[in-house]
């Protein structure tokens, strides 16, 4: 308790801030593939291809707000502008929930409420995660144990929205999912009046000097003339070079992803940007061989990362339908909505966050704490368990016969262990490699792997077996709930096992940083 007590006022800010605006997004992704196919009649591939490209399109955007708010706006303007996009995306789906008697206008409010949602997020997501890294000096050593509070302020806003949003929205009665997003439009709105009538407080560096004004770029330009630092510069030669390169790239990548994934050109912007842009920063001037090679770290990891939360996000699309349909969810007479179990993870991690700082600074002290490349590797091995402990409840099992709670509930709290390991040890990794000039940018470009996973995890939920369809991934037969699951057993395993390999070739690319 005394470790959690020594961190800046700051960062409590930050945690509630994120309660709240995990709070709206989870409150309407508990509820989204049930509102596509109970209210507007999508079936369930083409709702899980929906779903997959809207939360993939969430975590592509973080790339084009981190650039602005390191380059143009600074952290605060984007959380504010970011915040308010949000909440007009959430009207906008209450609309739609509204207008299920017209089709034509339902459907088109909700594209118009996602589109906020995707341009919003992309605007808060990065910015507010790289705020954290300002509060503290380079190298403190409190700054995984921070990202990992920051995480559980995430994680309370992420159970608590589905239990609120899922009783008010999931209902059985299609006219209610009105409520559900109308509480996450809500929640929204105290985000902005919590962050805006309360930064000026706390939010300030160590020094005392406020953070999240000045632009990054800016912050690192004025750093370096006070410390005679002189990073290189691009001349006309080079900087035409990069744009012929860049521009070949994409024409190329446009035409492979367009012969891979003809007409579905969410995935061909999604998949060519995960490429073109990384690339884009390593081909800048300006960088050092030392900062080249702790960013090269980043893109590594973020690859393996990529198949962490493809299997990770099924919890929004074909785990909620498993729940909804084959899952015994009666507790005393009293059946539970499916969209609660989407709570679980989130509880999981509130508990398991408060413990998990102490863990790693009981290993630290006995020099026994893993390196971060290898804590992510553990989270891949925990990600693949979870997935082989549901194999044993689904296996064999006779049609229309539902399985116990306790298969799901152990396949989350397996997952949160994973995730503890993996995702606030990545975003405390990412703010510590990356450049400052390229704070909130490098956390999009983290972000972009998850947009990635999250466009694969919807074309993965189209594998999710279905009476009188045959479904096959690369030969393989998916004709049972336990081929669905193995898919993701051997997927994440194999991940595991090469990160494993290589997180000693990474410590050393890493330089020093811990």
């Amino acid at each position: 308790m005394s470790a959690i007590k020594s961190h800046p006022k700051g960062l409590y800010l930050i945690f509630a801030t994120s309660t709240a605006e995990r709070f709206s997004y989870y409150g309407m992704r508990a509820i989204f593939i049930l509102f596509l196919t109970q209210a507007l009649m999508f079936d369930k591939e083409a709702a899980a291809s929906i779903y997959g490209s809207y939360t993939g399109l969430v975590y592509l955007t973080p790339l084009i707000g981190g650039y602005l708010a390191d380059k143009y706006w600074g952290i605060r303007r984007s959380i504010f502008w970011g915040a308010m996009m949000m909440a007009i995306g959430q009207f906008l789906m209450f609309m739609s929930a509204s207008t299920l008697n017209n089709t034509e206008v339902a459907h088109g409010l909700m594209y118009g409420g996602l589109t906020f949602l995707i341009m919003g997020n992309g605007c808060f997501k990065p910015t507010v995660a790289a705020l954290v890294g300002q509060l503290y000096e380079p190298g403190d050593k409190r700054l995984d144990a921070a990202y990992t509070i920051f995480y559980m302020g995430v994680n309370v806003g992420s159970f608590a929205a589905p239990l609120i949003c899922g009783y008010l929205g999931d209902t059985g009665n299609p006219q209610d999912f009105k409520w559900g997003f109308l509480a996450s439009g809500i929640m929204t709105l105290f985000t902005i009046v919590l962050f805006e009538t309360q930064k000026n407080k706390y939010l300030f560096s160590p020094v005392g000097e406020p953070i999240g004004i000045i632009p990054g770029a800016k912050r690192e330009k004025q750093k370096d003339k006070a410390e005679q630092i002189v990073h290189p510069k691009m001349d006309k030669r080079m900087k035409l070079r990069n744009a012929v390169i860049i521009g070949l790239l994409t024409i190329l990548l446009i035409t492979f992803f367009c012969y891979a994934f003809p007409g579905d050109w969410v995935s061909i912007g999604i998949f060519t940007a995960c490429i073109v842009f990384p690339v884009l920063v390593l081909l800048d001037g300006s960088l050092t061989k030392i900062e080249r090679s702790r960013i090269f770290v980043i893109y590594i990891i973020a690859f393996f990362v990529i198949f962490f939360w493809a299997a990770y996000e099924q919890a929004g699309a074909s785990l909620t339908l498993f729940a909804s349909e084959q899952t015994d969810r009666t507790i005393l007479g009293w059946e539970m909505p499916a969209s609660w179990f989407q709570s679980f993870n989130p509880l999981f991690v509130v508990l398991l966050a408060y413990i998990m700082p102490g863990v790693w600074s009981f290993l630290s002290k006995r020099k026994l704490e893993p390196a971060s490349p290898t804590k992510q590797a553990i989270g891949l091995l925990l990600l693949s368990l979870g997935y082989l402990f549901i194999c044993f409840g689904v296996k064999d099992l006779i049609p229309g016969v539902k399985v116990s709670i306790v298969w799901l509930t152990g396949l989350y709290f397996i997952h949160t262990m994973g995730e503890i390991a993996l995702s606030p040890i990545g975003l405390s990794m990412v703010n510590k490699l990356s450049p400052l000039r390229f704070a909130s940018l490098m956390m999009g470009i983290w972000y972009l792997s998850t947009a990635t996973a999250n466009k694969f995890a919807g074309m993965l939920s189209g594998l999710y077996p279905e009476e009188g369809k045959v479904k096959t991934l690369f030969g393989y037969q998916i004709a049972t709930m336990y081929d669905f699951f193995m898919v993701f057993v051997i997927m994440s395993g194999i991940a595991s096992l090469i990160l494993f390999l290589l997180s000693k070739k990474l410590q050393k690319m890493m330089h020093g940083v811990e």
